[in-house]
């Protein structure tokens, strides 16, 4: 039963009822009737706007109703939006518009105003009509932004077009039920899934900014089935005191999701040890859709530190001469979708890394064990050699996130005279947690890892190191690190 995106709010608000909750961020909530509307009067307001089938709408908003509002109206008009982040500096902002070249702009904040002639998130409620619009079936149905380890500004082009089936299975998402996205609309997977718990006619129940204990106050308020979370949310929730954990009723939670930045296996444990085995699940993969890995949290305890299998592609691990690696052997993870190669998607401002037989990488390293369950090294560009030795930041962020009272952690490397690199720590000290010392927590290191692998430095910081999905800018870190070293 396939039919248009634009069509999706109409269809469940006769199906379900127009009063039915559709998406809610706070006090601000919103009946599918309502969206309905509200989609027709903004698919008015642009078709007025001239865009049209296949253009380019770039939308960079916070978490709000209007995001989902001008996202439906795109796809009414067969566009294909674009989510930019709302937090991004003016000369990245327009840096993304050279590539993007959108036909619209929807801003509200007041730096990037200045940079663009952006529309007000208010756009066609006022000016537009109820005039009924025949929906139009865009050729791409999303365009997301990434900038990677690198920082460069790219472009992912969705292959799939501005259609869904309603009743089509999505992992597990439910039906009719309510969701959570604690996440930053913005990034691939917030804004991917909690579309995808629309199509199914979930109500999403959307954060404007994550919250440990607010986030499960809206699970227990809402019955919320479904979540998808990164490590850090996760690490915040299980920090809270056992106390105000269990003032909370989960017990409509039938699985939370966790992506986008490796997983501490003691935090597993834990949320596996608090909610469940069968509830907690892992996926893995890019934005370009090469391929994805997920597993739950019973296959995890057999196959402790994987993502998981081959889930929808094939995957290999390559050498740097793009030899096949045997199992256990370390090397590049390489993806080809079942779909076929380059049939998921396209770069705007980038280059696909490309191996023979279209198998593509999105800068992983890796490796497989004997029942084809992948486990992560670490990002390509973030593997430190320390005296000819390979250290993968993530392992001893891992071993410090442990410490109750570290927050987050980030690893990079910084030049040495003898050793070339060496890993470097950059941490944020959780807010109620003790007066965290240097040499307390380099002794806790020294007791898990090899000296090797152990932070030569240690620097502490009120900032947060990574956003609201997870991602962490390692490059601009690394740079700001260089440029105190020089100073010092």
């Amino acid at each position: 039963m396939l039919m248009p995106m634009g069509d999706i709010p109409e269809f469940h608000a006769n199906r379900l009822g127009g009063e039915r909750l559709a998406v809610l961020h706070g006090d601000d909530r919103l009946t599918w009737g309502e969206l309905a509307r509200r989609v027709t009067r903004r698919a008015n307001a642009l078709l007025a706007r001239g865009v049209a089938k296949d253009d380019i709408v770039a939308i960079s908003l916070p978490n709000c109703n209007a995001l989902y509002e001008l996202a439906f109206a795109c796809w009414k008009v067969g566009a294909t939006p674009s989510l930019l982040s709302h937090r991004l500096p003016p000369q990245e902002f327009s840096a993304i518009l050279d590539i993007v070249r959108p036909k619209v702009v929807f801003a509200s904040n007041p730096d990037i105003l200045t940079v663009s002639s952006a529309l007000p998130s208010s756009f066609g409620l006022s000016e537009g009509e109820d005039l009924p619009v025949e929906a139009v079936v865009g050729t791409y149905w999303k365009a997301m932004t990434s900038g990677g380890s690198t920082g460069r500004p790219k472009v992912i082009i969705d292959h799939q077009p501005g259609a869904v089936d309603p009743f089509a299975p999505l992992l597990n998402v439910p039906q009719d039920k309510s969701v959570l996205n604690p996440g930053p609309l913005y990034h691939n997977a917030p804004f991917r899934f909690t579309v995808g718990a629309l199509h199914r006619g979930n109500c999403v129940v959307s954060m404007t900014k994550f919250d440990a204990e607010e986030a499960l106050k809206l699970i227990d308020r809402h019955s919320i089935a479904w979540a998808m979370m990164v490590p850090t949310m996760m690490s915040r929730i299980w920090r809270l005191p056992d106390d105000v954990r269990a003032r909370y009723d989960l017990s409509s939670l039938q699985a939370v999701w966790h992506s986008a930045a490796p997983m501490p296996a003691w935090l597993k444990d834990a949320w596996i040890e608090w909610i469940g085995a069968e509830k907690v699940w892992e996926i893995y993969g890019g934005t370009e859709r090469q391929g994805n890995t997920i597993l739950d949290g019973a296959e995890w305890q057999t196959h402790r530190g994987s993502v998981g299998r081959a889930f929808n592609c094939s995957i290999r691990i390559l050498d740097d001469s793009g030899r096949e690696l045997t199992t256990g052997e370390i090397g590049e993870v390489f993806m080809r979708p079942d779909a076929g190669a380059g049939q998921t998607y396209h770069y705007l401002g980038a280059t696909p890394r490309i191996a023979a037989d279209g198998y593509e990488s999105i800068g992983d390293f890796g490796w497989l064990d004997e029942d084809g369950y992948l486990f992560l090294a670490d990002r390509r560009t973030d593997l430190i050699i320390s005296g000819g030795a390979n250290i993968y930041p993530a392992e001893v962020e891992s071993v410090l996130m442990e410490h109750p009272d570290v927050d987050t952690a980030v690893v990079i490397g910084i030049p040495h005279e003898d050793m070339g690199v060496v890993p470097h720590a950059i941490i944020k000290r959780t807010v109620c947690g003790a007066v965290l010392e240097e040499e307390a927590l380099s002794r806790f290191v020294e007791q898990r890892l090899t000296r090797s692998k152990t932070p030569r430095s240690y620097e502490f910081t009120n900032d947060d190191l990574r956003d609201d999905a997870g991602k962490v800018r390692r490059a601009e870190l690394r740079a700001r690190a260089l440029n105190r070293l020089a100073a010092s």
